[in-house]
């Protein structure tokens, strides 16, 4: 697997903080804060959210890797404070189902869950959403943008209607909504479904759609399965907490219909070769063709319960009731923002190993220079 830009993230969800380092970004690209610490807000919002997203306010600090607005070369090195850490750290005994505890102090060794779900909180996605707006950054320098909305939570679905219809301005619209969906009577539904599950005790899954925007055709290879984009986006998408799986364009769909049903014909025009339908989401044979790019993934629902579910005491080896943690009762909306850095993450790791260039500058020119070539072909 080709990786240029890599990054590694640290910290516990109730330590001091978080911290991330980014490597393989090139040199003299502005670092718009606004706009990073701005991912990062989206990513506190939706309904349902735990009493947590009202104590922090994420923030990046920059130690090292840019100057002056404009990243050196340098590997990043970037902080997030924790504020909700003024909890009573009790041992996690009572495993919950659906989570890390058992599995992982099995691993580790602990004696309970307590450093499992420290780590396996979904609080680290807030460095990665940090890590993924460095890399919309780079992206938005090619007219590349990534999007997101939500089109089911819990038995909530948004209308075939308006989904069918769905286009960039309105995709532009998706936080104006509480619940990111474009749909205003399914909004209120889903609405009225997470209150009910919060009043029951309960928890709700669903389902996002991420959608890249003027991506160029050759990200990826067909050449070795571990340089496939499409594998790439799903090993990135499938390691957000509580991601249990994933479609490109059809999707599962496709295994009920016949292929002229599914593939998209080839067409050649003023602006060279395109599609009429977008049915492969963008991506053939593990190169990206030119169409938008375009996933579902699905969330299940958070496995921290108030009405809690029957485990075992690891230390008496009894049937009781598993613990409860502060915790969501449905984190989808939220989810859908680090879904859309995930994948900011991938192309721009695919942009640089494609267009290369130790600057900016250097990797516009050789991307420049390729589009040229494509239009003559």
């Amino acid at each position: 697997m080709i990786i240029l830009i890599r990054y590694l993230t640290a910290g516990e969800s109730h330590g001091k903080g978080l911290l991330g380092i980014l490597e393989g970004i090139p040199s003299n690209l502005y670092m718009d804060m606004d706009f990073v610490n701005n991912e990062l807000s989206r990513r506190q919002k939706g309904y349902g959210r735990s009493e947590r997203m009202a104590i922090e306010k994420d923030e990046i600090i920059i130690l090292s890797g840019v100057n002056k607005d404009y990243t050196t070369g340098n590997p990043i090195s970037i902080i997030i404070g924790n504020k909700g850490t003024n909890i009573d750290l009790v041992e996690v005994t009572k495993p919950r189902p659906g989570h890390g505890d058992l599995a992982g102090a099995l691993k580790y060794n602990h004696k309970g869950g307590r450093n499992v779900l420290e780590r396996a909180s979904a609080r680290e996605t807030a460095m990665r959403v940090a890590i993924g707006g460095i890399c919309k950054l780079l992206l938005r320098e090619f007219n590349i943008h990534i999007f997101s909305h939500i089109i089911q939570i819990g038995n909530i679905k948004i209308s075939e209607k308006i989904y069918n219809n769905i286009n960039k301005e309105d995709l532009l619209k998706t936080d104006r909504s509480i619940v990111r969906v474009l749909d205003k009577d399914a909004e209120k539904k889903i609405l009225d479904e997470i209150d009910k599950a919060k009043e029951e005790g309960d928890t709700l899954g669903g389902i996002i759609e991420v959608i890249g925007t003027n991506i160029p055709v050759g990200l990826g290879s067909y050449t070795n399965w571990d340089r496939k984009l499409d594998g790439k986006i799903a090993f990135s998408i499938m390691s957000i907490p509580g991601i249990k799986g994933i479609e490109f364009g059809l999707g599962f769909s496709t295994a009920s219909k016949l292929g002229s049903q599914v593939h998209d014909e080839i067409y050649h025009g003023k602006k060279g070769y395109y599609r009429k339908t977008n049915n492969a989401g963008g991506i053939e044979a593990g190169v990206s063709n030119g169409e938008d790019i375009v996933i579902r993934a699905i969330m299940k629902p958070i496995p921290t319960l108030k009405k809690p579910l029957k485990t075992v005491d690891m230390e008496t080896k009894e049937e009781t009731s598993a613990q409860f943690e502060r915790s969501d009762v449905c984190a989808v909306p939220s989810a859908s923002i680090v879904a859309e850095n995930m994948l900011a993450y991938v192309l721009a790791n695919e942009m640089v190993a494609k267009f290369g260039g130790d600057s900016f500058e250097e990797m516009k020119i050789n991307f420049d220079n390729y589009l040229e070539r494509l239009k003559k072909r």
